[in-house]
């Protein structure tokens, strides 16, 4: 992988872009998300993303998440005001900043909420292509938020589903999100209870704000993939350790992941990381029997190579004199 893939817009340097959230949530799509997601993973080999920095101002909490591969470097603030609420705005926001590689100098500063939401689900995306059976074709999501949606959508796309099993805490939440996924995608989606859901599962998706598991480990069936989508901070887990012992484990950033992902309960259990498996220098899946786990606990190349998609479509629509 050469520089070239991380040039993200011709930009004079004392010229940074703006980009807000109105403007990337036009511009990002599905495709865009995972081609980003595919670089930002094989970058991961290559580049170095930073410890993770948390943030609080009072009820409030913020993280920084940075890292720099070729000509990308920057950093995303990623914030949660639970208070937005009371406006009728989401609760999470995300805004990308990157710095020219040559000068340090403000770049580009993207506000990336939706393109977000994309970027998370792109990476589901891109685990389940990687590790799930190619005959996966029962899905089931435990969360009922905004994200789990994008979740939704993103599997669907590269896997033939045919059933959604829908789990959630409040029963008229379940129902509502399953009627959502249909009108969506257009597959059948019922709720259903937690143990009967997991077990019937080719592929199982937790997208939660959960601190303790929400399954039984003896509940998942042989050669079922699970992708644990909400663990990014201490003390925050979704899946039982006793999984750990029957599955092969794969996430973003060992050692990220271990720390503040769904792997800190993990103990010492080898991790493979997924950038590894898309380069060819690890294994993934082995057999159709296998477990595999997948903890996505965000990393920041993810962000910058997002970043620089979302630049180059705003400079091809806005610039399409250079953007043959």
């Amino acid at each position: 992988m050469t520089d070239t893939v991380f040039r993200a817009t011709r930009q004079p340097a004392d010229a940074p872009v703006l980009i807000l959230e109105s403007e990337s949530a036009s511009l990002i799509d599905a495709d865009l998300a995972l081609q980003a997601a595919r670089e930002a993973f094989l970058a991961s080999t290559i580049g170095t993303a930073f410890p993770v920095v948390i943030g609080h101002a009072s009820a409030n909490r913020f993280t920084l998440k940075s890292g720099s591969a070729g000509d990308l470097v920057g950093v995303k603030i990623g914030s949660y005001w639970p208070g937005n609420d009371k406006m009728a705005i989401p609760r999470h926001n995300s805004t990308i900043m990157l710095l020219s590689p040559e000068t340090g100098r403000l770049a580009a500063v993207v506000e990336a909420g939706t393109a977000n939401a994309y970027r998370t689900a792109a990476a589901d995306a891109l685990a389940v292509d990687t590790l799930a059976r190619p005959d996966a074709h029962t899905l089931t999501v435990i969360g009922t938020g905004r994200q789990a949606r994008y979740e939704v959508r993103a599997v669907t796309r590269v896997r033939p589903i045919q059933q959604v099993f829908v789990v959630g805490r409040r029963p008229d939440a379940a129902r509502e999100f399953a009627r959502a996924v249909t009108t969506d995608t257009g597959l059948p989606a019922e709720p259903a209870e937690t143990r009967s859901a997991v077990a019937a599962a080719d592929i199982v998706v937790t997208a939660t704000t959960a601190r303790h598991p929400l399954f039984d480990a003896a509940w998942i069936a042989p050669g079922t993939h699970i992708s644990a989508m909400g663990a990014d901070g201490p003390g925050k887990q979704e899946l039982p350790p006793e999984l750990y012992n029957r599955a092969r484990l794969f996430c973003d950033l060992p050692d990220q992941s271990s720390t503040i992902g769904e792997f800190q309960h993990a103990g010492t259990a080898d991790l493979t990381p997924l950038g590894a498996v898309l380069n060819g220098a690890a294994e993934g899946r082995r057999s159709p029997h296998d477990i595999t786990v997948f903890d996505s606990s965000g990393f920041a190349l993810q962000d910058l190579t997002l970043a620089a998609a979302l630049l180059r479509r705003y400079a091809a629509t806005h610039n399409p004199q250079e953007y043959p």
